[in-house]
């Protein structure tokens, strides 16, 4: 376990459940994640510009899922809950679910604590994207041009980035960062020459907004869109958790247990990189979840991926949902983007980490 503690820069005093057997890890900690879930859910569906209680919330809830005796309610207060109010709540769980676990994967690959979606472009190609959508027209033509768009560009500049790192057909991991680091400046000083190109002022507003992140305005139709591929990204990187565990031992021992470290390297990034493009296509540049959330859970159920992924997944959407709430009613009736929210905890939060881990950085 020693060579895992190093490879996270963290001190085993740091884990409270990590001694205990991997099921009842799983267990306990989803079903406190589970719950705080459900009460996030309810927190979120309750408040906006018309609140309703946490109590009739709860029973429209499970009136909607067929229980029956829960009562009758307004037919506003039915269509504010399952047509507005839940939906975005709904989108908040897979965005948030989606950028922890692809967080948890890039941080395992990389044997990095800092590493998370956007440092292999995906942010930044999804915000060109975007950008180039609005600014085109392209935007208005249909409710899934932008996303689309978005999706593309991320796609785009993640397979750039990897194709780079390729030496001799291995994945140069140095190289893949190095990269990422590169084009990140390249797609972001492209996206700043169109901001200042932009001619309407409307345009600059809805693309400050997409970079930035956020929820407004998403719906049923966004949520029908992402709901399968993430849910089966998440599915597909957590078949993978032992090979990641064995990847966090090094290359070279990892091969020796049986990994293939090339084409589990590469089927690994693929899916986290597909789970956060979709996250970033419909959310926009939401950063810092995905390296937040794998980080504070890891710290409560030790770094065995078998439980570290769902933990992460429940936690990102822990996290989004509330975040989004705080968003939505620190400056009611205004709403900020829950970007906002999760860069200012971000920030500091890396630059801490940052620092934790300097010694293990530079040792590397």
């Amino acid at each position: 376990m020693g060579w895992i503690l190093l490879a996270h820069g963290l001190s085993s005093r740091s884990f409270v459940l990590a001694d205990r057997p991997v099921k009842t890890r799983l267990a306990l900690i989803s079903g406190v994640l589970l719950l705080a879930l459900i009460g996030a859910i309810i927190f979120s569906v309750s408040n906006g510009s018309s609140d309703i209680s946490y109590g009739d919330v709860a029973r429209i809830l499970l009136k909607g899922m067929g229980v029956p005796g829960m009562g009758e309610f307004p037919d506003a207060q039915m269509r504010i809950v399952h047509m507005v109010r839940l939906p975005r709540a709904l989108i908040g769980v897979l965005v948030g679910a989606a950028l922890a676990v692809a967080g948890a994967t890039m941080q395992g690959i990389f044997r990095n604590p800092l590493a998370d979606p956007g440092i292999i472009g995906v942010s930044a190609g999804g915000a060109l994207g975007a950008v180039l959508a609005v600014t085109s027209g392209l935007a208005v033509a249909s409710l899934w041009t932008l996303p689309l768009c978005a999706f593309g560009g991320a796609m785009v500049a993640a397979t750039v980035v990897y194709l780079l790192s390729l030496v001799n057909g291995r994945t140069q991991v140095a190289t893949l960062l190095l990269g990422g680091v590169a084009l990140n400046s390249f797609l972001s000083a492209g996206t700043s020459a169109v901001l200042l190109l932009a001619a309407d002022y409307g345009e600059v507003q809805a693309i400050l907004a997409w970079i930035i992140g956020g929820l407004r305005g998403r719906g049923q139709p966004h949520l029908d869109v992402i709901v399968l591929p993430i849910l089966l990204c998440i599915v597909l990187l957590y078949a993978f958790s032992r090979d990641l565990n064995l990847l966090l031992l090094g290359e070279e021992t990892a091969q020796g247990l049986g990994v293939n470290v090339g084409r589990t390297r590469f089927a690994l990034l693929a899916l986290a990189t597909l789970v956060a493009a979709t996250a970033v296509s419909v959310a926009g540049g939401i950063g810092f979840i995905g390296l937040i959330v794998p980080h504070a859970v890891r710290l409560v159920v030790g770094p065995d991926h078998r439980v570290l992924l769902p933990a992460s997944a429940l936690g990102g959407a822990v996290f989004l949902v509330i975040g989004d709430t705080v968003a939505r009613l620190v400056l009611r009736p205004a709403e900020l983007q829950v970007g906002l929210i999760t860069a200012m905890l971000g920030g500091p939060f890396f630059l801490f980490l940052l620092w934790r881990s300097r010694r293990q950085m530079f040792s590397l």
